[in-house]
This record gives structure tokens, sequence and C-alpha cells, in this order.
């Protein structure tokens, strides 16, 4: 049994160039860490985080993309990401300073091709129910981007 590749999904035009460069490399670093990812993944708090990062054993990161100074100073919701996961990661490009992002969360730089981890997250566990809760968004939309890859023509719906 053979099967067919799965079509790019465009991007959806929230993200600059730069932003989405970060998030390509480190959904790599995430990857080779033992993480699956998911983009944009909508929370219960009605926020929206930028990666949604999944470990084995059901640890749930969530990663929140900066692609320069402004963008940092400019949110101010950041902080309501972490009553939906284990850690909290800022990820940025190059050019920007490592110095600006807050201690109490995890420091990633990225480019299109990979990312390094300069600063690992404090734990913050989540409670049972919220594991399940995000455990089950995770899946959800995750299975909803791969059936609407396969069928472009059909309707589907996260939420």
């Amino acid at each position: 049994m053979s099967f067919a590749p799965l079509p790019i999904l465009p991007p959806d035009g929230r993200q600059s160039a730069i932003a989405l460069a970060v998030a390509r490399g480190t959904q790599r670093l995430l990857l080779s860490l033992g993480f699956a990812c998911v983009c944009e993944l909508p929370l219960a708090s009605g926020r929206r985080a930028d990666l949604v990062a999944l470990g084995g054993e059901g640890t749930v990161w969530i990663v929140e993309i900066k692609s320069s100074i402004d963008d940092l100073r400019a949110d101010r919701k950041w902080p309501d990401y972490r009553l939906h996961c284990d850690r909290l990661f800022f990820a940025t490009a190059p050019h920007v300073p490592a110095e600006i992002f807050p201690e109490d969360a995890g420091l990633i730089v990225a480019d299109s091709f990979g990312a390094a981890l300069l600063r690992d997250a404090p734990e913050h566990r989540l409670h049972g129910a919220t594991r399940k809760s995000m455990t089950l968004a995770f899946a959800r939309a995750a299975a909803l981007r791969l059936q609407a890859a396969a069928d472009p023509q059909g309707r589907f719906f996260e939420g």
C-alpha cells in the first residue's frame, strides 16, 4: 500500500517572514527533543498559541514567537499562556537581543534551518484536567489539519 504525499499548507498570512522562519527552525529543534508541534493553536482562554509542543509522555510546552524588539514590547498577553503549559518559551531570530526576554521563561534562537535552546524554561506542571484539555485540543487540531490537507475541498473547522 502506498500513500500520496500531503500537499504543503500555505501560510495563513498572520506571520511575518521572520516569524515563519523562527517557527520552522524551532519546530525542527522541538522534533529533535521528542516533541510534536501544532502552530497557531486556539486555547480555552480565547488566546492563540504560536507553537504548542506535545511530548511523548504528555508534557505540554508553549513557544511564543517574537520577531523583533517591538513585537515583544507590544505583547502583554504572553503570561496568560502559562495556564496552558508545563513550560513556556520564547523563540526569536538571531538579530533580536536575547537580554530583552523575561528570565522566567525559556529562550530559543532560531532561523529557518534550525534552533538553539539558550535558556531552559522553569517547570510549572499542569493540572490533570488542563493537561487533558490541551492534549485533546492538540490532537483535534492536528487531525483536522491533516484531513484538510488530504481533502482541500472539504469543510473542516477547528475550535
